[in-house]
């Protein structure tokens, strides 16, 4: 299994909107960045992802698990546009904020410190266990 973390801003899609789906989970669609198109296509059924709420809050608020591997992006019609689809695990006891990320020196390394525009990225098994430490959820 491999982790990631996908952010979205929380009046766009939330987490809530993410419980709200279901065991059906949705489409992480909308994503415009070939880094993060190709971090998707790389992801295999069961891989888990932080979720994490960007602009205002900027924390990890929950879990995810991949329950679609990448397919076309039904939100366009360019084909080189692929995702993934998504479902809520669980939510996090304390959502982990990027400045707990940025205050820990066990994550420096980790994209989201180094690079926090990205919306798709990797997240080493390592920072996962770290990060859900810091959110009080087991990993």
């Amino acid at each position: 299994m491999r982790y990631w973390l996908f952010k979205s801003e929380p009046d766009t899609w939330s987490w809530d909107d993410t419980v709200a789906k279901g065991e059906a989970g949705e489409e992480w669609d909308g994503v415009r960045k070939y880094q993060a198109r190709n971090f998707m296509r790389e992801m295999e059924l069961g891989d888990h992802g932080f979720f994490y709420h960007s602009q205002s809050d900027k924390a990890v608020v929950g879990i995810v698990e991949v329950c679609a591997t990448a397919h076309p992006d039904s939100s366009t019609d360019d084909a080189q546009w692929e995702c993934v689809d998504i479902r809520a695990v669980r939510a996090f006891d304390s959502p982990v904020t990027l400045q707990m990320c940025k205050d820990d020196p066990r994550l420096s390394d980790m994209v989201l410190v180094r690079n926090s525009r990205l919306s798709v990225q990797p997240v080493t098994e390592a920072e996962w266990r770290v990060v859900c430490e810091l959110g009080g959820t087991s990993p």
